[in-house]
């Protein structure tokens, strides 16, 4: 396929920052992409939740899932937009790496945590992971990416005017163009996984019955779709119903990004890629008409699924699981394996903070309830 002007070029990548030879057939974005999938943090999304616990039930999505439907979104945008499907795949594929065991409620717990120290942010931490915690490689830390995958993890939402501590300190050691917004293949990753993450949300949310079809009927865009998926069989299956449904309004929403994207690069008339990132303003985006609609769906899924009080059960256990584990390993770091405790330093310092922050991070769900088991309950052996 030709790739449009403004697309990023494997052949104009600016590199990685530890020179590597080319060495085989493959594209610089197509390697990155295979170092990602062959990364130890790609394989325990497999085990890290977004809403429900991962013993909750094998058909609820994990980080695993997400991402790899997210990719499938990210390739199709690319594609119609002429843009490098490779790269879009590869920040896909890695933009949730980041992630601590239990999504949000983990997330939260680790912030918490870290508030002295500067907090704790998943897309710093998904840069951390590829650029310094996976160790895989004889000559250097991280999986030594190219700049152009880096920016994108590191700005995808945007530039970044205050940068996480380390972003801004890997940005002093390898620039990132901070203030500028990223290529428009990490735009469309963003936007693939705000598709994937609200659809796939709703999904799970029917399936677990936290609420019923005929509560959604009445959403902007979901009500639409819901009458295609009836109109298309009048005596469909209602465990056909949904699936049906959410696929229709997955398909609306690419198409609303595709046209609306065409519309922003036809009056930027870019000529290559810094045109994108100078622009100003994102130039993949939904319209305004989708944006509304998405909001709508935020809104519900919040009151109805993150906020149902079951949901609230599981995410109060896991708080404090995460929490109880930081505070034991910060004021106990000799607790923590020889290769973490190695680097903590001394007990509830801002080294020994930092440390057992990225451990519990690369903690899976069951993991981490292990761990807290073995830490707290005096018959389970250490």
């Amino acid at each position: 396929m030709t790739l449009a002007p403004y697309a990023v070029r494997p052949e104009t990548s600016r590199g990685r920052l530890h020179p590597e030879a080319g060495g085989d057939a493959r594209s610089p974005f197509q390697r990155d992409r295979d170092r990602i999938i062959h990364a130890t943090a790609f394989r325990r999304l497999q085990y890290k939740t977004q809403v429900f616990v991962y013993h909750e039930g094998d058909h609820f999505r994990t980080r695993l899932t997400h991402s790899i439907e997210v990719a499938q979104i990210a390739r199709s945008i690319a594609r119609q937009l002429a843009l490098d499907e490779d790269l879009a795949e590869a920040l896909a594929l890695a933009h949730d790496l980041g992630h601590p065991p239990f999504g949000h409620a983990g997330e939260d717990a680790l912030n918490s945590a870290m508030k002295p120290y500067g907090g704790f942010d998943h897309n710093a931490q998904s840069l951390k992971a590829v650029t310094a915690l996976e160790t895989r490689y004889a000559g250097f830390d991280g999986l030594n990416l190219t700049w152009e995958t880096l920016e994108g993890l590191a700005k995808h939402n945007g530039p970044l005017r205050r940068p996480s501590p380390y972003i801004a300190a890997y940005d002093a050691r390898h620039p990132l163009d901070l203030d500028t917004h990223a290529s428009a293949e990490a735009q469309v990753a963003a936007l693939a996984d705000d598709i994937a993450y609200n659809n796939h949300d709703l999904d799970d949310g029917l399936r677990a019955r936290l609420f019923a079809l005929e509560e959604v009927a009445g959403l902007p865009l979901i009500g639409e779709a819901l009458a295609e998926a009836r109109a298309c069989a009048a005596d469909v299956a209602p465990e056909r119903l949904a699936p049906e449904m959410i696929r229709r309004v997955i398909n609306h929403m690419v198409g609303d990004v595709v046209a609306e994207s065409r519309r922003r690069l036809a009056a930027l008339a870019p000529e290559g890629v810094d045109d994108i990132r100078r622009a100003g303003h994102p130039v993949i985006a939904f319209s305004e008409a989708m944006t509304q609609a998405n909001l709508a769906v935020r809104d519900f899924l919040f009151h109805r699924m993150y906020r149902h009080w079951r949901v609230n059960r599981t995410m109060a256990k896991s708080k404090r699981v995460v929490q109880l584990l930081f505070s034991l390993l910060h004021g106990g770091p000799q607790m923590l394996p020889p290769m973490w405790r190695a680097r903590a330093g001394d007990p509830g310092s801002a080294q020994c903070a930092l440390v057992v922050c990225d451990y519990i991070a690369g903690m899976t769900d069951r993991y981490a309830l292990e761990e807290h088991r073995r830490m707290t309950d005096p018959d389970i052996p250490g």
